[in-house]
């Protein structure tokens, strides 16, 4: 049988997700042998990269038998599947059941999940085809995934650099053709960051819009679910399935979800396009810097109208979000006791000794920072000083963005001041880590949608990402813009 039609894009996955539902539908090829040739690239490329930490063989062969079992019989209906036979990766933060769920630490090793994820159970009911979890920065805490509790992941476009953190795994299955999509979680530009760093598409919907049932919690006033993928169009194609109500998850937004593929459609002449000069200033690379005006100027020549406006707090977003999701953090992971589930430490002669030395083995060195730089700012005495004022601070950055949605459609930035750095280069200074994330960590505080872009290479050859950030559950605005930089 004859295979769908390959991408352009050199380094990911041979096939695009209409290619493979259409070729499918149209008998050319099979959801298994698509399938098959996914775990054959994972056996060949992710021993270097380190991108998955399990794989779902079994229960892939067998969604992909059923996908096959009614195209066999002309019953494949592309408009209730229209992931038909897609292969997909699905981050370590995310329950599937029966397989394990550790969220990338050793606190949860040998954790095997007893439900599903809600945006796992409708990818599966579109026909995409589970292939594993991919790896991540423990609990989905850093900016690199050098933090995974089993190995670090490694960038397939230069496997001396980082992938970006913490959807690492998930970003460089994509890159490396290993998977077709994969879901990742973003708190604080955990999508987006490396997908700018793996040149690939990360798209990051309106707080509310993708059911977080099932998602193991880091900070859930900031935590999204979204999906990594080869092009603009994929990742439309996916968020359309995950996204909507969800009567398990109490933040799940009830608003309608457009047709994400018809509006990217649409042209974006007269789409009014706002560059904040604060995301152009001191510590933007050169290169990134020329490569992010590059696709503004792009933009601009399709009829969009470009014009300066100003998001002033942006200074305070980095420490702003470094309390506010700490704090929740320290809330979030004080489940893992070692009582109910996970790692228990042996030979614990107490309660109290148990607790501590489970944690204390359990958890990494960034997890146990951001714990303990949560508890503080929420205990007796530092609560007003630290987190009451962070809340105030979130408000002023939300304010900002709503007065500067009231003169422009969307916002175009940077997503990361400056390339994949090394493996290594940043791990003995958290703060260089943290200031990573700089471009990305608003759009979590205030809760609007956002896209990573790729818009080019440096010099040495490596992606660079743009930024389009949109108001309150306007995706379309966003991938339309996106396919217009693609």
């Amino acid at each position: 049988m004859s295979q769908p039609n390959p991408t352009s894009q050199p380094g990911t996955s041979l096939f695009s997700i209409d290619g493979i539902r259409t070729a499918i539908a149209a008998r050319e090829t099979t959801a298994t042998a698509i399938a098959e040739q996914h775990f054959s690239q994972i056996a060949k490329s992710d021993g270097e990269v380190g991108a998955f930490l399990a794989l779902s063989r079994e229960r892939a062969l067998a969604q992909a038998a059923r996908v096959d079992a009614l195209a066999a019989h002309g019953d494949l209906d592309l408009t209730t599947m229209p992931l038909a036979g897609v292969p997909v990766g699905v981050k370590d933060v995310l329950m599937t059941k029966g397989l394990p769920t550790t969220a990338g630490s050793r606190i949860l090793e040998g954790f095997a999940a007893p439900y599903d994820a809600t945006v796992v159970t409708r990818l599966e009911a579109a026909g995409a085809v589970i292939l594993g979890k991919c790896n991540c920065d423990e609990f989905a805490m850093g900016s690199s995934n050098e933090n995974s509790g089993y190995k670090p992941v490694r960038n397939p476009r230069d496997l001396t650099r980082v992938p970006g953190g913490s959807s690492g795994g998930s970003a460089a299955a994509v890159a490396a053709g290993m998977a077709v999509a994969t879901l990742g979680s973003d708190t604080g530009g955990s999508i987006r960051q490396p997908a700018s760093f793996c040149g690939v598409v990360g798209m990051m919907a309106t707080y509310g819009r993708v059911s977080r049932y099932g998602l193991i919690a880091f900070a859930s006033s900031l935590d999204h679910v979204g999906p990594l993928t080869n092009s603009v169009k994929d990742a439309a194609q996916v968020l359309q399935v995950i996204a909507g109500r969800d009567a398990m998850d109490a933040t799940s937004a009830d608003v309608p979800v457009p047709d994400y593929v018809a509006d990217m459609q649409k042209p974006v002449r007269g789409l009014r396009v706002g560059i904040p000069k604060e995301y152009f200033g001191e510590g933007l690379e050169p290169e990134t810097r020329a490569l992010v005006e590059a696709a503004i100027e792009k933009l601009r020549a399709l009829g969009c109208q470009v014009q300066p406006v100003s998001l002033p707090h942006t200074e305070y977003a980095v420490p702003t979000y470094y309390i506010v999701a700490t704090a929740e953090a320290s809330s979030n992971l004080a489940r893992f006791d070692a009582v109910r589930y996970g790692h228990r430490a042996k030979g614990a002669k107490s309660l109290s000794e148990m607790y501590r030395r489970s944690r204390d083995e359990g958890f990494g060195p960034e997890v146990k920072r951001r714990i303990m730089l949560g508890t503080y700012a929420l205990s007796a005495g530092y609560y007003d000083a630290y987190y009451l004022k962070a809340q105030k601070v979130r408000t002023l950055l939300a304010r900002d963005f709503e007065l500067a949605f009231a003169e422009v459609d969307a916002i175009v930035t940077p997503t990361c001041p400056a390339p994949a750095f090394k493996l290594g280069e940043k791990t003995d200074d958290p703060l260089a880590m943290y200031l990573a994330d700089i471009y990305t960590v608003t759009a979590d505080l205030v809760g609007i949608p956002g896209i990573s872009v790729p818009c080019g290479e440096t010099s040495e050859g490596l992606p660079v990402g743009v930024q389009i950030l949109g108001k309150h559950f306007d995706e379309g605005t966003v991938l339309r813009l996106g396919a217009a930089v693609e």
